[in-house]
């Protein structure tokens, strides 16, 4: 044994007044006056003094202690901080236990930014809290492969299968975004697990739309003045979606037109522009009609509180027996659109509120085609109201 090594002993440890105490090559015992112990260790490295906190006596034996001494003293021969070793191996040992539900988490704040509304109505997160999260939450991230994610996803990938879709594309971002903060993961595991479970079966269903020839008609029907009536009809003059609509407040119209806030758009954000809607000459008989029924603001307000739902609308065309739902209307006008007039691709994509044309387009695009659209909403309104008794409006 080297002279000035091991001077202490166990029962000296335990029993040593308040102090500090050596025990030969750099590690040094503190003695509390409360009776409790703190073991250190002083190196020179780089020409600089450090002392490295070792643990406390009732964690650490004096024989544990001489062992940590002398890893620390090999790390600093070697011409490195053994402070800033173990801080190291501390974050690789972080990383390593960092399971998917915190990673999922973390990627959906750095994430909300770009969703609508903050991601507050959980479309982005749902599909991973509850497929994904119920099975692999709790597993270090790390140690995920694309077996793990085929038996997740395997029960919903010919049944559900758009929901799988979103979970798999969701489960992706977050083992991008673990990457990035630096953890151990497979960026291929959900391209694996794609091949692993084969094409889906599951043939998606566009939703049932009412021929443009046979909404007079329909419109015709919807006479009775009551709020679903009049937001049903609102729906097929605009072309809008039944979310921004049902939730239409007075100081959202300005005259003749009605400004949609840009995050209350499907997938827009909050840095989006608003988007403007002309009102045809119906459209603006519509809405004088519901203000009748307007309460806290909201042109469409439910019986109770809030406002109309979507259900409420689509259960009224089910009582009528038919087949098409309300957001179908859009697909009624766009067919109108391509076989009665000679609208521009722009414009009438413009007119259902879709982006058009690539980012470097859209940018040195300033106009929406307001007045373009006024006219072609005016004599869509006008093919809709025919044979509509006035006496109704």
């Amino acid at each position: 044994m080297p002279r000035g090594l091991n001077k202490l002993t166990a029962i000296s440890v335990r029993t040593a007044a308040p102090g500090k105490y050596s025990d030969g090559g750099g590690l040094w015992l503190y003695k509390r006056p409360d009776g409790g112990g703190q073991w250190f260790l002083r190196f020179t490295i780089h020409g600089r003094r450090r002392e490295m906190g070792l643990g406390s006596t009732s964690d650490v034996s004096l024989k544990n202690a001489r062992v940590a001494a002398d890893a620390a003293r090999s790390i600093a021969k070697a011409n490195k901080d053994p402070i800033k070793e173990r801080d190291r191996q501390s974050r690789e040992a972080a990383r390593s236990i960092h399971v998917l539900k915190d990673i999922a988490l973390d990627a959906f704040e750095s994430r909300k930014a770009e969703l609508k509304g903050d991601g507050k109505a959980g479309r982005w997160f749902t599909p991973l809290e509850l497929h994904v999260l119920p099975k692999l939450g709790n597993m270090p991230v790390a140690e995920i492969d694309q077996k793990d994610i085929r038996d997740t996803l395997a029960p919903i990938w010919h049944t559900k299968a758009d929901t799988a879709r979103k979970a798999m594309n969701r489960l992706g971002l977050c083992l991008k975004h673990a990457a990035a903060l630096g953890l151990t993961v497979d960026l291929q595991a959900t391209d694996k697990a794609r091949a692993l479970l084969g094409k889906t079966r599951h043939k998606s269903k566009n939703i049932p739309a009412l021929p443009w020839i046979e909404v007079p008609a329909f419109y015709a029907s919807l006479d009775a003045g009551s709020v679903t009536h009049l937001a049903l009809r609102l729906l097929i003059l605009t072309g809008a979606r039944s979310g921004p609509l049902r939730f239409l407040q007075e100081a959202q119209l300005d005259g003749d037109v009605w400004t949609i806030p840009g995050e209350a758009m499907k997938g827009r954000r909050d840095r989006t522009p608003d988007f403007r809607i002309p009102l045809s000459v119906e459209a603006m008989a519509v809405i004088e009609q519901a203000r009748r029924h307007a309460r806290d603001g909201y042109i469409f307000p439910s019986v109770r509180k809030g406002v109309i739902s979507d259900a409420t609308m689509a259960r009224h065309m089910e009582r009528e027996g038919m087949q098409a739902r309300p957001h179908g209307f859009r697909s009624s006008l766009r067919d109108w659109l391509a076989e009665t007039t000679d609208a521009p691709h722009e414009v009438a994509e413009t007119i259902l509120g879709h982006t058009v044309g690539g980012a470097v387009e859209r940018a040195y695009r300033r106009t929406d085609f307001l007045e373009q659209r006024r006219i072609l909403l005016e004599r869509w309104g006008q093919h809709v109201t025919i044979g509509v008794d006035c006496s109704c409006k």
